[in-house]
């Protein structure tokens, strides 16, 4: 499995997994729990049309593995680790018809944006804990980031996640 280290953000990578096809169809192993480093203990499955952005959320604690079986996202990262005028921002895009996993560390702000109807599957390494999620809005000014939309379909608590304030981020 071939993987690129997303350089912006440290600990954060793309594996590519290797694809077999034949006349029949294909196969590939998406992960490995070696590969990455960490016990993953549950799964998960987003689906969301297109226009809709999730996130940004976060965790002190818990790393993601991301990947998209169908459709197309744009993946948002921040990195909130280190305070800084200028946070980190990365944008990758997952698709269905490229596969590849995404792997976000702890302390690494995370959404996505259904560029079409998407199917996400992701992996966590923490049973899910109210108390290590986090938010912040996905149009935060120090972040910047450079989403593909201006105008997305936003869940409430999305909408309503707060703007950046270091003073709040507290990672151990």
């Amino acid at each position: 499995m071939k993987i690129e280290r997303i350089e912006q953000i440290p600990g954060a990578c793309v594996c590519y997994p290797q694809v077999h096809s034949d006349s029949r169809g294909s196969f590939m192993e998406i992960f490995r729990e070696e590969t990455l480093g960490m016990e993953f203990v549950q799964a998960n499955h987003s689906k969301s049309v297109a226009g809709v952005l999730r996130g940004l959320h976060w965790h002190r604690h818990q790393a993601d593995a991301w990947y998209v079986f169908n459709g197309h996202a744009q993946a948002m990262l921040g990195d909130l680790r280190t305070p800084t005028d200028e946070p980190a921002v990365a944008s990758v895009d997952l698709t269905g018809d490229e596969p590849k996993v995404l792997f976000i560390p702890p302390g690494v702000a995370h959404g996505f944006l259904a560029v079409s109807d998407v199917d996400l599957i992701y992996w966590v390494t923490g049973y899910y804990d109210a108390s290590d999620e986090f938010g912040v809005g996905w149009d935060d000014p120090t972040l910047n980031a450079p989403w593909k939309m201006t105008d997305p379909i936003l869940s409430d608590r999305d909408r309503n996640n707060p703007k950046l304030e270091w003073d709040e981020i507290k990672l151990s």
